[in-house]
């Protein structure tokens, strides 16, 4: 429990050292609670965006990536399979709070039975950035957070583009990425740059893009790659997505995808209580 208690702490230091005492009032006209039709999700596919959620406010998201690739076989084997839908998936529960404006925190839980809980705080709460700042910090850890723990830190850095979308890049530390023991490796840590952009087509309607590079250490395989379209309605987000691989988490997302040659459907749905 000490590991774990330690683990928590590395994860939520960035977010709980810079962010103010929070507000036991909850302002009615908290400006986060409008729509932002630039950055209308909490993610793209799986790297975060700098959305605010409102103080005392709720966020609910779902992940499935099917576990078919799309190009086993030929077009009726594909037909046959549902495009993939008849196949197993790994599916992901995520739950997020608003502590204070500009700050956030959650938890998200995989089926391969991976935990993250994370912190994000925007740094233009307070000073005025022609790019939105926003500092991750997270932790990683599988069965159920009592093996192998990932913390990450990193920065989350975003550019609107009017109403028409954004832009991100995000570097991202992530310890212990390999999974295998750390006697046996050279590199227990990954150093990734997520790139990613969001393009609003329709007045509801957007295009999505995001790849995971890693530029430092641990680097299996190919890096994350995920397309997609993402329809808004409300309070409700969905979004198809071909991805190469099925990370969301942040020690998963600087594992890599399976292979370039491998695509796999999927998609998300995400809730404001708000």
């Amino acid at each position: 429990m000490n590991h774990v208690a330690r683990c928590l702490a590395l994860a939520l230091a960035a977010v709980a050292l810079i962010a103010p005492a929070a507000s036991a009032q909850v302002d009615d006209e908290d400006p986060d609670l409008e729509v932002n039709v630039s950055q209308p999700d909490f993610t793209l596919a799986a790297l975060p965006t700098n959305l605010r959620l409102p103080r005392g406010k709720f966020a609910f998201r779902v992940t499935h990536r099917f576990a078919r690739p799309l190009g086993d076989g030929d077009f009726g084997d594909l037909l046959e399979d549902f495009f993939g839908f008849d196949s197993g998936a790994q599916i992901g529960l995520e739950l997020r709070y608003g502590l204070w404006r500009g700050a956030q925190v959650g938890i998200n839980r995989t089926s391969n039975r991976t935990i993250q809980f994370f912190g994000l705080y925007d740094l233009g709460n307070h000073v005025a950035l022609p790019v939105g700042v926003g500092i991750w910090a997270s932790a990683d850890g599988t069965n159920n957070f009592r093996d192998h723990y990932s913390p990450a830190i990193g920065v989350v850095l975003s550019r609107e583009l009017g109403e028409h979308g954004a832009v991100y890049a995000e570097p991202m530390w992530v310890n212990n990425s390999n999974p295998e023991p750390s006697e046996l490796v050279e590199d227990n840590s990954t150093f990734m740059l997520g790139l990613g952009a969001r393009v609003r087509v329709r007045p509801t309607v957007y295009v999505t893009a995001e790849i995971s590079p890693r530029l430092a250490g641990h680097a299996p395989g190919d890096a994350l790659v995920s397309l997609g379209i993402e329809k808004r309605a409300g309070g409700h987000a969905f979004s198809l997505n071909f991805s190469n691989g099925f990370g969301t988490t942040m020690a998963q997302i600087a594992r890599g995808g399976t292979s370039v040659d491998d695509w796999h459907i999927g998609f998300n749905i995400s809730r404001k209580f708000y």
